[in-house]
């Protein structure tokens, strides 16, 4: 039987097209990009089509996410061995993540896009195409959930970051690497993220109110003071392994005693530290005051899962445990 791959159209990059302003807009269709890919007729597959919006990736908000879930868990409960979505580079990371995390099953879900729009010279919009195609009908990609696939290279949901703002490189893995490479068509598939918890998209999930909270040398708090009662969730990016400055710790401890906050690090890659440093505005001061760690997840992603456990209903004690899955 011919394995169908069903296609899901966000907009983005990938389906813009000039305007009368001489800049670039959302307006390509999922069967537009679809034809304007080579090489396709030559698989063995059946690719189905759908465009759910024309949308900046920018403008996609927790309830387009929750619709596109349900659209890619009826596409598989219709019978389709794979799901590829294109949308906007901007915001791929967050939405792979979310995927990964909403949707259970082997079946691989693969998130890509374009740095360069159509009407440019060597667009690689095609070929990221191509290539998640071919990624999300192969055997080796089942059971590894969310993947983005970009410039022939696979990684995995929890890992990629967009690093540059127009390279056509600009998706890695920082501190791991991509889990595979497609190789003259072929996805070659070295290792696997490792086991992914299942979160539920609970009824709050238009209601819950998550920020990210950047912390900078000489920073006293005052952001972090101004956050009042607008959240119910916050993600501290500290510098390094997870710091803050010490006259901040007052102001964080207070927060912290109101609603969860997920200590996470603004480097780029590596993981959370818990147990190394002591002074004040540490790793350890600051969970010792109640802050969660993040584990190995960046202080974006760290907001998704924090989103979706607050929206669920769940508590401190059961954040705590999803986030040290991720450690």
């Amino acid at each position: 039987m011919t394995t169908r791959i069903a296609t899901i159209a966000m907009g983005g990059t990938i389906a813009m097209t000039p305007d009368a302003t001489g800049g670039v807009v959302p307006t390509l269709t999922a069967d537009d990009l679809v034809a304007a890919v080579p090489g396709l007729a030559d698989l063995d597959l059946k690719i189905t089509t759908r465009t759910l919006w024309a949308l900046p990736s920018g403008s996609i908000t927790f309830a387009h996410l929750a619709e596109l879930v349900a659209a890619i868990r009826a596409e598989i409960a219709d019978g389709a061995g794979g799901v590829v979505v294109t949308q906007g580079t901007d915001t791929i990371e967050e939405t792979v993540f979310f995927l990964d995390l909403t949707v259970p099953g082997p079946e691989p879900v693969v998130v890509t896009g374009a740095m360069r729009h159509p009407s440019l010279a060597g667009p690689d919009g095609p070929a990221n195409l191509l290539a998640a195609i071919q990624v999300a009908a192969s055997p080796a990609a089942r059971g590894l959930g969310g993947l983005v696939v970009f410039s022939d290279e696979v990684h995995a949901a929890r890992l990629v970051r967009k690093t540059h703002t127009a390279s056509t490189g600009a998706f890695v893995s920082p501190g791991f690497g991509p889990l595979g490479l497609v190789v003259e068509g072929v996805p070659r598939l070295l290792t696997t993220p490792g086991a992914r918890p299942h979160v539920p998209i609970g009824p709050a999930l238009d209601r819950v109110r998550v920020g990210v909270v950047p912390m900078a040398l000489g920073d006293d708090g005052e952001l972090l003071r101004r956050v009042g009662d607008g959240f119910d969730g916050l993600v501290l990016a500290g510098v390094g392994a997870g710091h803050v400055p010490d006259r901040v710790v007052p102001v964080v401890a207070d927060v912290a005693a109101r609603i969860p906050v997920v200590l996470a690090s603004r480097a780029g890659a590596g993981a959370m530290l818990t147990h190394t440093y002591s002074y004040p505005g540490s790793e350890q001061d600051l969970i010792g005051r109640g802050l969660i760690p993040s584990g190995f997840l960046d202080p974006y992603k760290a907001r998704v899962l924090l989103h979706l456990l607050l929206a669920g209903g769940a508590d401190r004690t059961e954040i705590a445990s999803t986030f040290e899955r991720f450690g």
